[in-house]
């Protein structure tokens, strides 16, 4: 029988690990970082799509920055968690969360170190916080993944 991946449980997987890390953002590297100020990521995540013009002073809420963040953040949270689900999956719950922990470090190699060509201003966003979100992440990600991961048999069962 073929292992397949569980994709239901990769977008969920993807979804509540991209809510915990968007908080990460939200509350811990202002704080960490002395900025005091939560808009400031927001507003980087929100320039992928806006241009570096959104960056511009004051870093106050915007809604329409806000959205921005939201969608550019959970599209990427939910596509990482498919590709963590992809190559992790049916290896249990430790290897969910070590090997997502593993390609959260690599998918913020990507982000900050590929992505930068095209946004250089987002090199400012490389700081350790930055890292360990990533990284915490990708081990939610796999970790929940692997927790709501139906087997083969179990989806027969549960459609019936």
């Amino acid at each position: 029988m073929t292992a397949t991946v569980d994709w239901s449980a990769a977008v969920w997987a993807g979804i509540l690990a991209g809510l915990i890390s968007f908080l990460l953002y939200l509350f811990l590297v202002p704080a960490i970082v002395g900025s005091g100020n939560a808009w400031a990521m927001m507003r980087y995540i929100a320039s992928i799509p806006m241009g570096p013009d959104v960056l511009a002073p004051p870093a106050t809420f915007e809604a329409s920055m806000m959205l921005a963040a939201l969608a550019v953040h959970f599209v990427l949270a939910i596509f990482m968690a498919l590709v963590i689900a992809f190559v992790l999956h049916r290896g249990g719950t430790i290897l969910g969360v070590l090997g997502g922990a593993v390609f959260g470090l690599i998918f913020y190699l990507i982000n900050y170190y590929s992505m930068t060509l095209w946004f250089p201003h987002l090199f400012a966003m490389s700081h350790w916080t930055v890292i360990a979100i990533h990284v915490v992440f990708g081990a939610l990600a796999g970790g929940i993944y692997e927790w709501l991961e139906l087997e083969p048999g179990e989806r027969v069962q549960a459609a019936s």
